[in-house]
């Protein structure tokens, strides 16, 4: 397996900032000795190219999702980079059988909480997964954060902007405390669970403000607010200055990873 160093270089995709705790995640479950990967949910395809870049020429990671935009987003990406060891198709995870052929490893990040039918959802992926594979997901969870409240009101309005916003679409807030009894339900030996800390300090990175841009469309599409509430041009000096205010670090969201191995 490559060392950690390596790894790291490997990894990053050019042009993308590094996600340390998918990073953490694929090395968790050994992910560079594997052969054929599926990325589920890949969206415009940063865990898929992240993972094609871990494993290198001789493997192959697809991707899918159900957004034949961000599908296509993921192509031209991959064009763009020169990576050639991934493939990309528009399929929902419950449509998954092992005619669409099998893996050795599925990893996801921040999809299980949108699945309506999670434990269908689970079943469906085993079912391509060989045996001895491993499942590893990156997922978020809202439910025991902001901290400390009473120091950053603005940022706390806007955590409300993005977990209400994710509530009324119907996912759940609490993926993170729910993902390894989720796994072990599918039968699946669960092997490691890891919570981190998105913590934002002043004159570091603000993820708030990049979440709430992020998300805007779907934060006024969903009725949560407006976007002259939101004013999303301020809102990264406002959440700046507000940092600077405290003079105390910011919690704003849970990191949750777990990844299992199915049975032999």
């Amino acid at each position: 397996m490559a060392s950690d160093d390596s790894l790291r270089k490997t990894v990053t995709v050019t042009g993308e900032p590094r996600d340390d705790v998918t990073e953490r995640l694929l090395r968790d479950i050994r992910l560079a000795e594997c052969q054929c990967v599926l990325d589920v949910g890949c969206g415009r395809g940063d865990v898929t190219l992240m993972a094609a870049r871990l494993l290198g020429d001789g493997a192959e990671v697809v991707g899918i999702d159900c957004d034949a935009a961000a599908v296509d987003a993921a192509k031209s990406r991959a064009r763009d980079l020169g990576i050639t060891n991934v493939r990309f198709a528009v399929l929902d995870v419950g449509a998954l059988s092992p005619e669409f052929g099998t893996f050795d490893a599925i990893i996801g990040r921040r999809v299980l909480m949108y699945v309506p039918d999670r434990p269908a959802a689970l079943r469906a992926l085993v079912s391509v997964l060989v045996p001895g594979g491993i499942v590893g997901f990156q997922e978020a969870d809202g439910s025991m954060t902001p901290a400390p409240p009473a120091l950053f009101p603005l940022h706390l309005q806007a955590h409300r902007w993005i977990w209400d916003t994710v509530a009324r679409e119907g996912a759940t807030t609490r993926m993170g405390f729910e993902l390894p009894a989720l796994l072990a339900s599918a039968g699946l030996i669960v092997e490691g669970v890891r919570a981190e800390a998105v913590v934002e300090l002043a004159g570091l990175r603000q993820f708030t403000a990049s979440i709430v841009r992020m998300m805007l469309p779907r934060i006024v599409a969903r009725g949560v607010s407006t976007a002259e509430e939101i004013d999303v041009d301020t809102l990264d000096g406002r959440l700046a200055d507000e940092l600077a205010r405290a003079q105390s670090p910011y919690l704003g969201g849970m990191a949750f990873t777990a990844w299992a191995r199915k049975r032999r």
